[in-house]
């Protein structure tokens, strides 16, 4: 008998435990619900500003078993913080720049393309104000001119380190000051890139059907007419006509290339094995026959990362660059770093070398279909190559100066 009374209060002493735990949980919910169990016949409610909830019988039904009803305010129920944790992912899918700034200008949430583009870390910039992340005089920041004047910008176009179109909303306290300004940002640079090679395209297409055919009939003809010839024209054909034909048929193709882009293959590599093997034994072999150094500079946290790519396309991309730095050296040597980076889940390779540097009055045009400053250049290496690694989701962008060039390229990552 003692042990089934010591059995027993042991088990009132637990459900009494488990009961205040259950109450102390509720009264930490900070919004107001609803719960029904029809079966058991009781209703709970807790009302918002209430600690503690209230608890009514109700008549039993065997119709339904369980309700529950919600209401809550984002704004008194939820710390802000939190839903913007959770608004972040959702955002850093978005293609155009997202920015949440409280009433001061300092930066709550930044979308991972906002990063991207502005060449910051996401997580440090949280919690500084917004000048240091478009790097801009405060007059010239329209979301502060938005919380200046207490008043949302509709489709503005601005012009200012960037070129697009800005929009600001704003959410509001109790007690009507400002939450938070909320500011999107639509890059129309793009959409200009994008319109030049839709024309590069439209004269690829021409090109191709004008030109094309009547290259091959030539080409067939001399191959024909060379065993009716003298050795000397046979020559001339060899060493002349056939490989310029060749080499038109090659500009028509690349025309070719950035109006209708070859399908990519896309397989998963570990960033580092295909930058140490695959593309350091392309480069090595031609670096011997020009006389260049290439160094590896590569960030250990990505040793173990995929990336998600089309082999031979990728390696057609360096192969440009590589190719665009020997032309231009005029060192006895040449220096090439390649160096990979971590950063905001994305790896960046840089492609940098020793040379005399892009001129600043062309290095905005070299992204741009035929722009070439070399006399039997086409123009058309870096456009393809930058559509490349567009295609492959990614960035390619350049800096030059008097100690050299470098080319940045961020791709994505499948997993690290």
């Amino acid at each position: 008998m003692d042990l089934s009374y010591e059995k027993l209060k042991q088990r009132v002493k637990q459900l009494e435990q488990e009961t205040r735990f259950y109450q102390n949980l509720i009264k930490q919910i900070p919004f107001s619900f609803t719960y029904t169990d029809y079966k058991e016949g009781m209703k709970l409610e807790k009302k918002r500003g209430n600690i503690s909830p209230t608890i009514q019988s109700i008549p039993a039904s065997s119709k339904k078993d369980t309700d529950l009803q919600l209401d809550i305010d984002l704004n008194h129920d939820v710390l802000f913080e939190k839903v913007e944790k959770f608004l972040t992912p959702i955002f850093d899918l978005v293609p155009h720049h997202i920015v949440f700034v409280d009433g001061n200008g300092i930066i709550t949430l930044c979308n991972l393309q906002t990063a991207i583009d502005t060449g910051v870390d996401r997580d440090s910039i949280i919690g500084k104000h917004i000048r240091e992340l478009l790097q801009l005089p405060d007059e010239l920041i329209v979301t502060l001119q938005s919380i200046k004047k207490k008043e949302p910008i509709y489709n503005r176009e601005v012009f200012d380190r960037f070129y697009g179109i800005i929009n600001t909303r704003f959410l509001y306290n109790n007690d009507g000051s400002i939450k938070r300004v909320i500011s999107t940002f639509q890059s129309l640079t793009m959409m200009k890139e994008t319109e030049k090679l839709a024309v590069a395209g439209r004269i690829a297409a021409g090109i191709a059907h004008e030109i094309r055919n009547p290259l091959t009939t030539v080409r067939g003809y001399l191959q024909f007419l060379k065993g009716e010839l003298p050795d000397q024209i046979v020559s001339l054909i060899d060493r002349l006509l056939i490989p310029e034909l060749d080499r038109a048929n090659s500009i028509i193709t690349d025309f070719l290339s950035i109006a209708k882009p070859a399908n990519i293959k896309m397989e998963k590599m570990i960033i580092h094995r295909f930058i140490q093997e695959d593309l350091g034994m392309l480069l090595q072999s031609e670096a011997l026959l020009h006389n260049v150094n290439i160094h590896f500079d590569l960030d250990e946290r990505l040793d173990n990362c995929v990336i998600k790519v089309d082999k031979s396309q990728l390696l057609q991309v360096f192969l440009n660059l590589f190719r665009n730095a020997v032309e231009a050296k005029v060192k006895k040597t040449m220096h090439v770093t390649i160096s990979t980076k971590l950063y905001n889940n994305i790896v960046q390779i840089r492609f940098c070398d020793d040379g005399p540097g892009i001129p600043p009055t062309i290095i905005g045009h070299i992204f741009d279909p035929f722009f070439s400053t070399k006399e039997t250049g086409t123009g058309l290496g870096l456009p393809l190559s930058r559509k490349i690694i567009e295609l492959h989701k990614g960035t390619m962008k350049v800096e030059s100066g008097d100690n050299g060039t470098c080319f940045l390229i961020e791709l994505p990552l499948e997993n690290c």
